[in-house]
């Protein structure tokens, strides 16, 4: 990236940081006063928008909106999220034994659901991991009541499979979690 881009983008933060929300056109003019010319200045403005510095409103054609992306506000957002969507999950593992008597569930059914329930459960619990390497969202309060939830889910699962009245139950969860064999031609 050249120097005159990082000047660009830095008065076009500082802009949009003095006025909060500003319109499009505004901002561009106001940071053309400064450095820049309006192509450069475009370009830098949208660069912005998508590394997720800046937020665009686009209100018409013609009123176009820019603003600071207040990161702890977002990320508290998305972990919320992500907190109701391990909440459902949690209710639908803690209901499965009410299930399985109710409706009588054969061995293949009860199989299924169960690996089916672990492979949600590990699809969040890796959102999760990669979530823990930014700060900003392990620093938030939501992390450690999903990562506890998250916990939860896996001890009643573990809890479910125990509970089966087939002897080798978890034996066939791990055969069908597994990759058996690894074929020669997907190996790079």
């Amino acid at each position: 990236m050249d120097k005159n881009s990082e000047i660009v983008k830095t008065e076009i933060i500082r802009v949009i940081n003095e006025n909060g929300k500003i319109r499009g056109t505004e901002l561009a003019k106001r940071v053309m006063k400064k450095v820049g010319n309006e192509k450069i200045v475009y370009r830098e403005i949208s660069a912005l928008v998508e590394a997720g510095e800046i937020d665009k409103k686009v209100h018409s054609r013609s009123h176009i909106e820019y603003e600071l992306i207040n990161l702890s506000e977002s990320v508290n957002t998305q972990l919320k999220n992500l907190h109701k969507e391990i909440e459902m999950i949690y209710k639908e593992i803690a209901n499965f034994e009410i299930t399985i008597k109710e409706e009588k569930f054969s061995h293949h059914e009860r199989l299924r659901s169960i690996i089916h329930q672990i492979n949600i459960v590990q699809s969040t619990d890796g959102i999760m991991k990669l979530l823990s390497y930014y700060p900003a969202f392990r620093k938030d309060k939501m992390y450690s009541h999903i990562t506890r939830k998250i916990n939860d889910c896996w001890r009643t699962i573990m809890n479910s499979i125990m509970h089966q009245q087939e002897a080798d139950f978890l034996n066939e969860v791990l055969a069908n979690l597994r990759i058996s064999q690894i074929d020669s031609k997907n190996v790079n």
